[in-house]
């Protein structure tokens, strides 16, 4: 006969909490799903859906204007003039480069909330027609 295997901690645990464990670990993995689920209809704010590409473009600018500065004090300081000519365009080209990303960022999200919501709105008219 088969000894079922103990728990590291020495204690035994019954069928029914071996139960409760695995259906508290699947509903544990369904909510910490990156994927939205079809279930879930809470409606998010705007910073919920945009706070990324946002906080992208804000660095990128930062940056940007950061590069600019750089790049200017290569033409008024005469010391370490070769350090700001290397480093400004490289923070430019940087900000420039995460400015662009964030900005195309965006429109991609507002094309997928509106192909989510015709989604939504297809399977609320297919539920309503062969639900009956």
């Amino acid at each position: 006969m088969e000894i079922p295997p103990k728990s590291p901690d020495g204690s035994e645990k019954s069928p029914q909490s071996k139960e409760l464990l695995s259906s508290n670990t699947a509903s544990t993995l369904c909510i910490s799903s990156r994927s939205e689920s079809v279930w879930t209809s809470a409606s998010r704010s705007k910073w919920d859906i945009y706070h990324k590409p946002v906080i992208v473009v804000s660095v990128g600018a930062a940056v940007f204007l950061f590069g600019i500065v750089i790049t200017s004090l290569s033409c008024i300081q005469t010391k370490n003039k070769n350090v700001y000519k290397m480093c400004g365009p490289a923070f430019l080209s940087l900000g420039l480069m995460l400015l662009v990303c964030g900005l195309v960022w965006i429109p991609i999200i507002r094309k997928k909330q509106k192909q989510r919501q015709k989604s939504k709105f297809l399977q609320t008219l297919k539920s309503f027609f062969f639900n009956r």
